[in-house]
């Protein structure tokens, strides 16, 4: 599924109008880089490429300028790009440019430690609304912004980096669609041929970036980004996808690493990028959308939705169905549902409203429940984000693992996953089986792991992330020698470092500001869980 970053957007094929948790799991590559041959020269070529890129930005720097008027990045936020080669491989070959931007430490220059460089996640997320949590004054990042510019970017395919995609936006969001659970082996018949088709559409419409789109290759352009900005290394903040683009980043350029923070981990393993790893995503959706529902139960007095799980899942279920028989305001069906009530596994965040909106349904309010899950056509802006989104997020994971084409394994796998974690196994499985089909060559892994020079990284991490499921941070732990890990006991909030807990935060502030870490592991209580 897609990492789905802090905005939400739809899935793309046929069945799947799901922010599925693809989003962040997505990119690999081979040990210590990936090609588009895939051997070692190729590799070598690579970091070559890489290498003679970063000392090419560094001589140029970045050209700041006010940001476009309709980025929606307000001053001081300035804007620039960074031009990195598309295929690391040839150098002096086709150069394609990433969009970054930054604001300035808050605290003086004595305080100043230099860029903080972040990726939300994805693949797919745009990070340049990162400096806005100076502007905005979030308080979770006062203490960090006193030291570091805040530094975001568009990672390449994505919105103002060589933008890729697959198929017309609006088609793309156009609802209702199939109800993602089949019915019947001509549903999936329709399903795979959805699938099919848009990976014809992504390499009709993006076919010469296409074997290019690897997590790898994104690595590749972060350290062109820390050259051009002047750093000789890197500091840097991953949360969901974003966590593998720095496990791969770590080691390909462990030298190249100052301090780095992941939050929410994608498992590195080669054996679960990203095939199993998507799997994983099913079983820990249907355990946090369980823990969502307990606390729908609880709070009955508010949402009159029962006052217990089954009662709760009930209604679920009459919902669905009735979507179904009927799509609500003609547009809201099976997927369309998914796709919605999916946010609340996702983020505690979402608790409060998907439950109101629901509460409000249950009462003979339809409306708000259609304008919540309807996709609006009107917003073309947002609908051409939304499918670019979703093509990047193929693009990366479909080129950065070999996955399974025989349509057998897919069928058994996601069928007998589907009995006890039907919530969003066939949305996930639909959402990725493009990959399947995959018209360009597909890599392998990078193989994580320790090299020398690396320094300490710090992983943060909730007990019951659905999206990125604990025992990634645990692998990635077991892989990065000397790293720490905080867990979030009795929590599934997916992106921890944002949320209010200061056994968290006052750790984070101190690894960024000082590079001290804990002795030990620390695991901390949950945060507050949302109030009705």
């Amino acid at each position: 599924m897609k990492d789905i970053r802090p905005t939400r957007r739809t899935a793309a094929l046929g069945s799947a109008g799901a922010l599925v948790a693809a989003t962040l799991v997505a990119g690999a590559v081979m040990a210590p880089t990936a090609s588009a041959t895939g051997d070692r020269s190729g590799r070598d070529r690579e970091m070559r490429g890489a290498a003679i890129a970063a000392e090419r930005a560094a001589k140029a720097g970045i050209d700041w300028q006010d940001c476009p008027a309709d980025w929606g990045l307000e001053k001081p936020i300035q804007c620039g790009y960074v031009t990195v080669p598309l295929d690391y491989a040839k150098p002096d070959g086709r150069q394609i440019r990433i969009a970054v931007d930054r604001i300035g430490n808050t605290g003086t220059e004595e305080e100043r430690q230099g860029a903080l460089v972040y990726n939300p996640g994805g693949p797919g997320g745009s990070g340049l609304r990162f400096p806005r949590r100076v502007t905005t004054k979030a308080p979770v990042w006062a203490n960090i912004a006193k030291a570091y510019d805040f530094v975001g970017f568009d990672p390449r395919g994505v919105g103002h980096s060589a933008p890729i995609s697959c198929v017309d936006p609006q088609e793309f969001v156009k609802a209702p669609k199939a109800d993602p659970v089949p019915d019947t082996e001509a549903d999936k018949r329709a399903q795979r041929k959805l699938a099919r088709e848009y990976a014809e559409g992504c390499y009709e419409r993006s076919g010469d970036m296409l074997p290019y789109m690897t997590t790898p290759n994104t690595a590749r352009d972060l350290d062109v980004i820390r050259a051009a900005l002047g750093e000789k290394r890197l500091n840097f903040l991953g949360v969901s996808y974003g966590t593998y683009l720095g496990a791969v980043y770590g080691t390909l350029f462990p030298g190249h690493v100052r301090r780095m923070v992941v939050d929410s981990v994608v498992n590195p393993s080669r054996e679960k990028i990203w095939y199993q790893a998507n799997l994983d995503q099913d079983v820990a959706f249907e355990g946090r959308w369980k823990d969502w529902q307990d606390w729908v139960a609880a709070n009955d007095a508010t949402f009159h939705l029962g006052t217990t799980r089954a009662a709760v899942q009930a209604k679920w279920l009459d919902l669905r169905a009735t979507a179904k028989k009927s799509p609500l305001g003609g547009v809201v069906g099976p997927a369309e549902l998914v796709s919605f009530f999916q946010s609340a596994p996702y983020y505690d965040s979402s608790w409060v409203p998907v439950a109101t909106v629901f509460s409000k349904y249950v009462a003979g309010d339809t409306q708000a429940l259609v304008d919540a899950a309807a996709p609006d056509l009107s917003d073309t802006a947002g609908n051409a984000s939304a499918e670019n989104g979703n093509a990047v997020y193929t693009a990366v994971e479909c080129a950065d693992a070999k996955w399974p084409t025989s349509w057998t394994k897919w069928d058994r796998d996601n069928t007998r996953l589907h009995k006890d974690h039907p919530f969003m196994t066939w949305a996930n499985a639909w959402m990725n089986l493009p990959c399947a089909t995959w018209p360009v060559k597909q890599q392998t892994p990078v193989n994580v792991k320790s090299h020398k020079n690396l320094p300490p990284v710090l992983i943060v991490q909730s007990e019951r992330d659905a999206a990125t499921p604990y025992g990634g941070a645990v692998e990635l732990h077991e892989r990065f020698e000397g790293s720490r890990l905080i867990t979030e006991k009795d929590a599934g909030s997916h992106g921890v470092t944002s949320l209010a807990n200061s056994c968290v935060n006052t750790r984070v502030d101190t690894y960024l500001l000082t590079g001290g870490l804990d002795t030990a592991d620390v695991t901390c209580a949950p945060h507050a869980t949302p109030k009705p």
